[in-house]
């Protein structure tokens, strides 16, 4: 009992002090730094969104993409103008509902089609919704998008910077406000994910996954949780879009595409299927990969400078290799992946075999007690 509680006071010291860190992190880090950790937020968010519903329930989806749009473009038509210029806080919670309503339409299909046939049925979600975003003009703004309004709550905005705002010295402009609210949505993600894995929907999903047959004996309704999961998959990506809008300012039609939700398969199979610390690991690996690479890309071999044109691999394109190549070793090496890799990489520094000296007058080792007293009685 004593070992138990020493481990959980243990494991929630570490997360307090995580928090810590994360909390103070927008005193000592510039822009650049804090853009990442918000881009990689909002990927994490929907890392988890995806992670629920391909490595939990085991569903295939690569429409995550269509969500995403869903979420980033419903906050800036309904808070925006042309729109119903809603307040921006009631425009996020309906933006992310209107993500999930999207997920239950489809729901029907994700009930009864699964695999590779869900995952065909997914895709065309990417191309009708890119083809809706490049001609809904009074709606999107078309090819060149548009630009998103700023979220404010009781007057205080977080993406428009206030010049006079200052913390201990430090200017707080857009990407130190935004990260704290990134914080708290990653926050809420993180804690209500897992709670919907350690509880009875996420053993149902993680018995869908394994059997079907053996999940529909044990009372669990397949189509049911299957659509479920669509619809709560759907709600994660939409908080992601919003997330991601306000982080870019402005939303365009392309950065939707088909290579967006193949990054999300990508984040939570190097990550580690069905675990929320793997989706988040994996989001900020896939996401601040290239974004390193772009700004490093004079110091790296083989890589050009972005705009450069010399024929050389850009960043991005250098980003999706060395990504591509992980997934590989992942699943050659680690098919858990980096959440799996260090859950065995703790258990074998914490299983420290036992140091046995043999004492003088003891019984020689390999020797029981027994035997020894044994020996000594035998003339």
């Amino acid at each position: 009992m004593s070992d138990v509680l020493t481990s959980v006071l243990r494991r929630r010291g570490w997360t307090l002090l995580l928090a810590l860190l994360l909390f103070a992190l927008p005193f000592y880090l510039d822009a650049f730094w804090l853009r990442i950790g918000l881009f990689s937020m909002a990927a994490a968010i929907g890392a988890v969104g995806i992670g629920l519903l391909s490595g939990t329930a085991g569903q295939l989806s690569l429409g995550h993409a269509f969500f995403l749009a869903v979420g980033a473009y419903g906050y800036v038509w309904l808070a925006g103008e042309p729109g119903p210029g809603l307040p921006p806080a009631l425009a996020v919670l309906l933006a992310v509902l209107l993500a999930g309503a999207a997920g239950g339409l489809f729901s029907p299909v994700a009930g009864r089609v699964k695999g590779i046939y869900l995952g065909v049925a997914t895709l065309a979600l990417v191309f009708l919704g890119h083809h809706v975003l490049l001609t809904a003009d009074s709606v999107t703004g078309g090819f060149n998008g548009r630009s998103v309004p700023p979220l404010e709550l009781g007057g205080f905005s977080f993406t428009e910077a206030d010049p006079g705002l200052t913390v201990l010295g430090v200017p707080f402009g857009a990407e130190e406000r935004l990260w704290y609210l990134g914080l708290a949505l990653f926050a809420l993600t993180w804690f209500t994910a897992r709670g919907l894995l350690r509880g009875r929907p996420g053993r149902a999903l993680v018995a869908l996954r394994d059997s079907e047959t053996a999940a529909s004996v044990m009372g669990v309704h397949v189509a049911k949780y299957r659509s479920a999961a669509f619809v709560v998959s759907s709600m994660y990506a939409g908080l992601a879009g919003v997330l991601l809008a306000l982080s870019f300012r402005r939303v365009v039609p392309d950065y939707f595409s088909l290579a967006l939700s193949v990054d999300y398969l990508a984040m939570i199979v190097i990550g580690g299927l069905g675990s929320v610390a793997g989706a988040t690991a994996g989001a900020v690996f896939v996401t601040g990969l290239p974004l390193l690479m772009t700004r490093y890309a004079d110091q790296l071999p083989l890589v050009a400078t972005p705009g450069s044109g010399d024929g050389s691999i850009g960043p991005t394109e250098a980003a999706r290799y060395l990504y591509g190549a992980a997934i590989v070793v992942i699943l050659l090496y680690a098919p858990d992946g980096l959440h799996g890799l260090a859950r065995r990489t703790r258990a074998r520094l914490r299983r420290r075999p036992p140091v046995t000296v043999p004492s003088e007058t003891g019984p020689a080792p390999g020797t029981s007690a027994t035997t020894a007293r044994a020996k000594e009685h035998t003339p």
